[in-house]
């Protein structure tokens, strides 16, 4: 008994010593009579000065000072302030006080103090860190698909979806299952996965996986028209499906950024789910022009969509090839009326000309007052190129704005959250090579802010993670089938299901039946 006595002493003492500590040095909290340092550029990632979701994960980061001792103190008005200490550089916010500091503190600013403590016991201390708190949430989930950023070694890919107020990743579906082919453009309805699409590209699972009222398909959605299509949009209706018809192909340069793909041929096509038939108009289908990237508006009664000028100002004198360097897109708009079928006359939005720019990848905010788009040099592939940026238009006058959240490299593939005060994009301003999902605010005016790294629970994770983040697609919640579902039916030959040709397109094609032509051979698109 006596021993056990002791034992259980020894360490009531023990605890009761590193309270005294942990009291003692609270008590002197390394900020008031410290030395101010001059700047904020120790933490990785970025967090100073964005706004930050109510719901966001612990924005965990490293101070990049050598010390022998930090301190961090993260408060806000209201509830008790997150206090840690450690001779790592490294801030782990515990997710538990970080979830209710933040939740109590929407429309307030989060403050971040941070003491640093040299050899001879000396502590400095940086500038106050404050990032207001915004009073509106981000959607929970982002879906987004993983593959190395090397082009031939594409066969490694996955889709996946992540908790955006944990850190819990999961995949979706991995390649590995499905005969290692290429699976992209995941899309859904309205951020909801419960009417979603994706593709996938080569072997016996070849096809456009189609979740629908809670039925799981996949069609063929090729036909004598057009060959399978890819960039999806919704209709609001759940019905109607916009996809680009392209014609992809991967070529190197020289010097600097050595990849580059040139689109041959490009038409818009509307899959009619419960027709299940495709059609087409030459409004967004014309041989003369190429056509690439619909966007339902939030109403359904426009089309967004990229044209270039017509093919003949691109080709060289011999009629051998295009200026691929010369080709730019206009960001155009049609407006459409769904119960009748019928589509208005043709609005051109941003001219290329005008802008010395080519115009992709056009997403209209879930509330219908703004457009994203993305203006690069040239071509419908801006994923390569440097000059890629992010503009935002107002569509109450059509003025439009290159946004503060670009970089000097690539900014692309960008999506909102269903209530329009945030969007994702991919970004590669981190190491060149790698794109990494970043988000920022827009506010009431406008506004876009200061936008921030997906966070990790490991605040180093980005600087060993060799995999890019492909398409990022916010949404309201989880995927709602697994992948066992979803292979299922890629290898089920009787939920395979074959697109028809809209009899009115039919006929006008009948006139020039295509030539018979060998079979192709699949190629990956490029990425």
């Amino acid at each position: 008994m006596s021993n056990r006595f002791s034992l259980k002493s020894i360490f009531l003492i023990f605890i009761f010593f590193l309270l005294i500590i942990g009291i003692s040095f609270c008590g002197k909290a390394p900020l008031g009579d410290a030395e101010v340092l001059p700047d904020l550029s120790h933490l990785s990632p970025d967090y100073v000065g964005v706004v930050i979701p109510p719901n966001i994960a612990p924005m965990n980061f490293v101070i990049q000072e050598p010390a022998e001792q930090y301190y961090v103190k993260i408060s806000s008005a209201k509830g008790k302030a997150i206090i840690l200490s450690d001779d790592s550089p490294k801030v782990i916010i515990p997710a538990r006080a970080w979830k209710r500091l933040l939740k109590a503190n929407r429309g307030n600013e989060l403050r971040i103090d941070i003491a640093i403590q040299d050899q001879a016991g000396n502590w400095s201390r940086f500038p106050t860190i404050i990032n207001p708190i915004a009073e509106e949430e981000i959607d929970s989930y982002l879906a987004y698909r993983l593959i190395t950023p090397a082009y031939n070694n594409w066969r490694i890919m996955g889709i996946y979806q992540r908790n955006l107020e944990t850190f819990r990743e999961r995949p979706f579906l991995l390649n590995r299952v499905t005969e290692n082919n290429c699976m992209n453009c995941h899309n859904f309805c309205g951020n909801d996965p419960d009417n979603m699409i994706f593709h996938m590209r080569g072997g016996r699972a070849s096809g456009m996986m189609l979740l629908h009222d809670g039925k799981l398909a996949k069609v063929n959605t090729a036909t004598d028209f057009n060959k399978a299509g890819a960039y999806p949009s919704w209709h609001p209706n759940k019905n109607l499906l916009a996809l680009s018809v392209n014609s992809l192909i991967l070529f190197f340069h020289a010097v600097g950024e050595s990849r580059d793909v040139l689109d041959m041929g490009s038409d818009i096509v509307i899959y009619n789910i419960s027709k299940n038939m495709i059609t087409t108009s030459p409004k967004i289908a014309d041989k003369e022009y190429m056509e690439t990237f619909p966007c339902w508006s939030p109403e359904g009664d426009y089309l967004y969509f990229c044209r270039t000028n017509p093919l003949d100002e691109y080709m060289l004198e011999d009629k051998s090839d295009l200026k691929w360097d010369q080709i730019r897109y206009n960001l155009m708009r049609v407006s459409y009326d769904a119960a009748s079928d019928t589509w208005g006359e043709v609005e051109l939005l941003v001219p290329a000309a005008t802008a010395k720019k080519s115009a992709t990848m056009p997403r209209v905010s879930p509330d219908g007052k703004y457009l994203l788009f993305c203006l690069s040099d040239y071509s419908n592939f801006p994923i390569y190129l440097s000059s890629a940026d992010l503009y935002l238009m107002n569509l109450s006058n059509r003025k439009f704005t290159r946004l503060p959240v670009n970089s000097e490299l690539e900014e692309t593939f960008h999506s909102w959250s269903s209530n329009s005060r945030w969007f994702v994009f991919s970004s590669k301003r981190g190491d060149g090579m790698c794109a990494r999902p970043y988000f920022s605010y827009l506010d009431s005016l406008g506004n876009a802010h200061k936008p921030f790294v997906l966070p990790q629970k490991d605040p180093e994770f980005y600087q060993t993670y060799l995999m890019t983040y492909n398409v990022p697609e916010m949404m309201i919640k989880p995927f709602p089938v697994n992948w066992r579902e979803v292979t299922k039916a890629a290898f089920d030959s009787k939920k395979l299901v074959k697109a028809q040709l809209d009899p009115k397109v039919k006929s006008q094609i009948a006139a020039k039946p295509k030539e018979a032509k060998p079979e192709e051979k699949w190629h990956p698109a490029p990425q």
